[in-house]
């Protein structure tokens, strides 16, 4: 496939999406298809060096329709999923957060998770109706699957020798405890003042809701912040290993951990291999319960505090699949009969069920696969896409050389709610050689014909193809 047009694979969180992401690539290339993956920003900043591509997108909020304009009128194609529709929050709240009628009208097609993220979309009164919703599943799903999950075993085996035996404790409260206080539901102070300002993550949520999102998130927190050194006294032979959410802060865990030797707060790597190698899982409402769940890992949902507004709706399905515990004695005993052999995962229909509904490709071709399958019939219908009109090019220029300049400058704005260490912390980077590394162990497992290439475009930017 000469002439098909290159996949543009941005990836905003390093630790979470690179090796689905990867893998996709890798798979792509088998087929022809040549790839530019890297930090999602630099991409955005970068893309008028590319040459007209699929541009592989994870969300299709009003923020991002600066991004979609220019995006058209340079010719590239935008391809769209959302990586926060399988634990999403209620629909009509999902949709004033997630979907823009603005932007969806940028989007050539849909990639679901299942059924029910399908279902999500179809019901919102804005979407195109010619518009195409393929349920191939996510590139992420892909990862806990069986034949994959080889690829971790170095990985799994690394963790165990540095940490032992362990248990992993999967925070999920970036929504009170952000990388930066911007980031949270309301701005510092406002709420309690009584004149609450939204944060970054509460624009678009009604008040009340928000409130008791805040409510629930403060007091599960809390007790979470309680629960590890009591799970630290409780199994002293074991490690606790503590994984905030990617834009969490991690200096409360911190100074709870400070007087347990066994007690680690850590957000190295993809969760895949800290799930592979725990004894037991506690989380609240983490899509770590779903893929635990789906690996055949103990999880517990651990809820000192119960919400109906919130538990019933955005945590359904991670409190659906796991073990529910209530207090801390119903968890600490729930871990005992783990490690004695008592307890497994959880299982039975119902929770067959409800994973089924959301997560499609759990077998069968990857999602992956079904993703390029119709990849391929779109680049098949428009070879090297054609190009727009000339005006319409430089107009997309200008705008990305504009785009360029504000953002690095507003980076260092005060207030800004991602200057340049959030991007860090959030985008690490990778060297090549560990790059081509994780690629020749994706070649490895899934025993493919072809040898995949990483070409370094930039210090986060790189191209990758099949070796000629």
């Amino acid at each position: 496939m000469t002439d098909a047009p290159p996949l543009i694979i941005p990836v905003e969180n390093q630790v979470r999406e690179l090796d689905a992401k990867l893998l996709l690539a890798c798979l792509a290339a088998q087929r022809g298809f040549e790839s530019i993956l890297g930090s999602h920003r630099e991409i955005d900043l970068q893309i008028a060096s590319f040459r007209r591509g699929l541009y592989l997108n994870k969300s299709m909020t009003a923020r991002n329709l600066n991004m979609f304009h220019i995006l058209r009128r340079l010719g590239h194609r935008i391809l769209t999923w959302d990586e926060e529709a399988l634990v999403h929050l209620p629909p009509e709240i999902y949709y004033s957060r997630r979907l823009s009628p603005a932007a969806i009208r940028f989007i050539a097609h849909l990639f679901a998770w299942g059924e029910e993220n399908a279902d999500l979309w179809r019901n919102w009164p804005h979407l195109p109706r010619d518009l195409p919703i393929h349920v191939t599943g996510n590139p992420r799903n892909d990862m806990l699957r069986p034949e994959l999950r080889s690829f971790y075993d170095d990985d799994v085996r690394r963790i165990r020798e540095r940490y032992g035996d362990y248990l992993l404790v999967n925070t999920n409260f970036n929504h009170v405890n952000a990388f930066f206080p911007a980031q949270n539901l309301f701005r510092p102070g406002t709420l309690e003042e009584g004149r609450p300002v939204f944060g970054k993550a509460g624009v678009g949520m009604p008040l009340d809701f928000a409130r008791a999102l805040h409510a629930q998130k403060t007091a599960v927190f809390r007790a979470f912040l309680e629960i590890i050194p009591q799970l630290a006294r409780a199994f002293p032979h074991l490690s606790i290993i503590v994984r905030p959410h990617p834009t969490e802060g991690q200096a409360a865990y911190r100074e709870t951990a400070r007087d347990f030797g066994n007690v680690h707060v850590t957000n190295e790597g993809n969760v895949v291999p800290w799930l592979l190698g725990t004894r037991a899982l506690v989380h609240n409402g983490c899509t770590t319960g779903v893929e635990a769940y789906v690996m055949r890992v103990p999880a517990f949902t651990y809820r000192p505090a119960v919400s109906g507004a919130i538990d019933d709706t955005f945590y359904r399905l991670p409190h659906g699949l796991s073990h529910p515990c209530f207090t801390r004695e119903e968890l600490i005993a729930g871990i005992h009969e783990v490690l004695t052999g008592r307890r497994g995962p959880a299982g039975g229909e119902e929770r067959e069920r409800l994973v089924n509904r959301h997560l499609t490709g759990r077998d069968g071709p990857l999602a992956c696969e079904r993703m390029l399958a119709v990849i391929a019939e779109i680049a098949a219908r428009e070879p090297g896409l054609p190009p727009p009109p000339l005006g319409s090019r430089i107009a997309g220029r200008a705008l990305a050389a504009g785009r360029l300049l504000v953002k690095r400058a507003k980076m260092y704005l005060p207030g800004s709610h991602a200057p340049p260490e959030f991007h860090r912390h959030r985008y690490p980077g990778i060297s090549p050689a560990a790059l081509q590394e994780k690629l020749a162990r994706l070649r490895s497992v899934l025993e493919l014909p072809r040898a995949v290439v990483a070409e370094q475009r930039s210090a986060h930017i790189f191209r990758l193809a099949a070796d000629r």
